[in-house]
């Protein structure tokens, strides 16, 4: 216990790195967008003089290594700048958006769970057989459909033909699990059959293990000894795929917010970039960046308190 509780600020620390290596790559990008950030601010009629004080006042006029440093210094005091488009603070923007990107990856992900272990345990059964070809048929063509048109599917079918789910809805406690339903869907069925093929063949493998023998020849069978011995041990490196793959969600909420109209961090980063609202755009790549770090570091966390010698090899190097 204590190695797995050592290893949590462990790992923290060596995101320390990384967070600074993503603001360095946020500063960048931004610098290298066309246009100039104090016309965008202030409108193309804007007097020289205004542009001139707001470059300023920003430091826009200085060199580049002393704006990163005003960049740091503001981010470090919760200053992300004032949004164009919405005339206040970003960071009272942001709020609003954050929670709903959130609760639709979580959802997408315990639906792709619900989606994929019944039928890797299905497939695991009878390697090579009937169900084991049919679930990989099914593997091959969710992965070959693109997102955005599964997206549109389900909504002309289950929203807008049946009017089962809605549309563009964000509301509070329960009512989002119908609201949120068809993009975590979506997102599901793009992320299932990654994890249905690494639990098969973790499934596979464990069944064989001697301690699933020896397990047997104490007695234990049926569902008690798949779920108690061999789903437990196979599901573990499927943890480390989830959390890979999230970050591939989260850029996929992206489009999937666009396609349901959801109001998430997804439709603010591409309503800043349609309005060229520069300190949104900002400060939008880098909670992305942020949440893709945080999710890295959960995963090897999560993965280390279910597997403990992860937390002690991990340590030790």
């Amino acid at each position: 216990m204590l190695n797995r509780l050592g290893f949590i600020p462990w790992r923290l620390l060596q995101a320390i790195p990384i967070v600074f290596g993503l603001t360095i790559i946020v500063f960048s990008l931004s610098k290298l967008l066309p246009g100039d950030a104090a016309v965008a601010m202030l409108g193309e009629r804007a007097g020289p003089d205004a542009l001139e004080a707001l470059r300023e006042k920003l430091g826009l006029n200085r060199p580049a290594v002393e704006q990163y440093f005003l960049y740091i210094g503001r981010l470090l005091h919760g200053d992300l700048g004032d949004s164009l488009m919405y005339h206040m603070p970003v960071k009272d923007v942001l709020p609003r958006a954050l929670p709903v990107t959130l609760s639709l990856v979580v959802y997408a992900v315990i639906l792709a769970l619900i989606i994929s272990i019944p039928l890797a345990s299905l497939a695991a059964s009878r390697p090579n057989g009937v169900r084991d070809l049919g679930v990989r048929g099914y593997t091959l063509v969710a992965q070959g459909m693109p997102q955005m048109w599964v997206g549109i599917m389900l909504m002309l079918l289950l929203s807008l033909h049946f009017r089962i789910f809605p549309i563009g809805r964000y509301g509070s406690g329960l009512e989002n699990v119908r609201n949120l339903f068809l993009p975590a869907l979506t997102l599901a069925i793009a992320l299932s059959p990654t994890l249905i093929r690494s639990l098969r063949q973790s499934i596979i493998e464990v069944r064989d293990a001697d301690f699933v023998a020896t397990a047997r020849s104490k007695g234990a069978g049926g569902f008690a000894l798949f779920r108690g011995h061999i789903l437990r041990n196979a599901i573990l490196p499927t943890v480390s795929v989830v959390g890979v793959h999230l970050s591939y969600i989260v850029g996929g909420s992206i489009v999937i917010e666009r396609v349901f109209n959801l109001p998430g961090i997804g439709q603010l980063m591409i309503q800043a970039i349609l309005n060229r609202d520069f300190p949104l755009m900002q400060a939008v790549t880098l909670l992305i960046g942020l949440l893709v770090i945080a999710i890295g570091i959960l995963t090897d966390v999560v993965y280390a308190l279910l597997d403990p010698r992860v937390a002690v090899g991990r340590s030790k190097a």
